[in-house]
């Protein structure tokens, strides 16, 4: 049987991938080697699945629909740039949300339940809702410095809202070149 690389998410609207590719621009400068996120690939993640066997793919999406069909569309600002594990030690470099945070959570909370009663394992880590910027390869200390100081002066950065109005299941395909995602499914929230 042949699998595919699956994840849930929300997409990222215009006005914030473009506002966020401009943070992206700011912290370039630190000289750190990072894997930039392309800006039309920016998504909040609300649950990885790795590889799931294709057959399996239309009970993921059917799951997936059914669980945010009541769930009424919300508005979510994206703002603060910061790092996990900390800004300190950065390694994902990252947007946050301030406006839906708490929506956000109970939409991937929504998910994560669904997708437990279809057989897949429940996630250890506790969902904090973000756009993944990058990941830090390399670099010395004095670039590593100049990135957390970059990071701390970002806090604040506003990355404009986006219109959360569905959850779209992708497909993800690894390449040199980046990742390629392709919607498996959609899930449209009530309106």
């Amino acid at each position: 049987m042949s699998t595919v690389r699956t994840f849930v998410a929300i997409a990222a609207s215009a006005d914030t991938r473009a506002r966020a590719a401009e943070l992206s621009e700011v912290l370039r400068t630190c000289g750190m080697r990072v894997t930039w996120t392309r800006p039309e690939n920016l998504h909040l993640t609300l649950k990885f699945l790795g590889d799931v066997d294709e057959a399996r793919v239309p009970v993921v999406c059917r799951s997936v629909t059914a669980a945010v069909a009541a769930v009424p569309a919300f508005t979510a600002r994206f703002s603060g740039a910061g790092a996990f594990p900390d800004i300190r030690r950065p390694q994902t470099l990252w947007v946050g949300t301030t406006l839906g945070h708490d929506e956000l959570c109970r939409l991937a909370a929504a998910v994560e339940q669904a997708l437990q009663e279809v057989g897949f394992a429940p996630e250890q880590r506790t969902f904090k809702p973000h756009l993944t910027l990058g990941r830090v390869r390399t670099g010395g200390r004095a670039q590593q410095r100049e990135l957390s100081q970059l990071l701390a002066e970002c806090s604040q950065f506003d990355c404009d809202t986006t219109r959360v109005c569905e959850v779209v299941v992708l497909s993800s395909q690894l390449s040199p070149s980046g990742p390629a995602y392709q919607p498996l499914g959609r899930g449209p929230l009530a309106s």
